[in-house]
């Protein structure tokens, strides 16, 4: 399974725990930390465990590991590392204070 397949599973495990914002980003020939980003914001920590817990739950059903996690414990950014799939978990604040979404601008959306 590829990035942008993965993507789009986290994208439903987001949609299914009432993720806010969610953006898929294709960062193929723009990034050589991973080829695909996915981007959603929760209402709160619980919020935002309850995501992050859904999208490794969905993609571990695929066969697709986590690698590395950080930021489950304060739960204002939570980024969850499956290799070539990044996915940013935030607070509202948090996300309009590093605007992700703004740096990597030039990433195609994908929907």
């Amino acid at each position: 399974m590829n990035a942008l397949e993965a993507a789009k599973i986290a994208q439903e495990a987001l949609e299914d725990k009432l993720g806010q914002d969610i953006r898929v980003l294709d960062l193929k020939g723009l990034s050589n930390i991973a080829e695909c980003f996915v981007i959603a914001s929760g209402n709160n920590v619980n919020h935002l465990r309850a995501m992050a817990d859904e999208i490794v739950r969905k993609l571990h059903q695929e066969n697709i590991r986590l690698h590395h996690s950080e930021g489950y414990s304060g739960a204002t950014w939570i980024l969850l590392d499956f290799g070539s799939l990044l996915v940013h978990l935030f607070n509202k604040e948090q996300r309009d204070f590093y605007g992700l979404d703004h740096v990597w601008s030039d990433a195609k959306n994908v929907k």
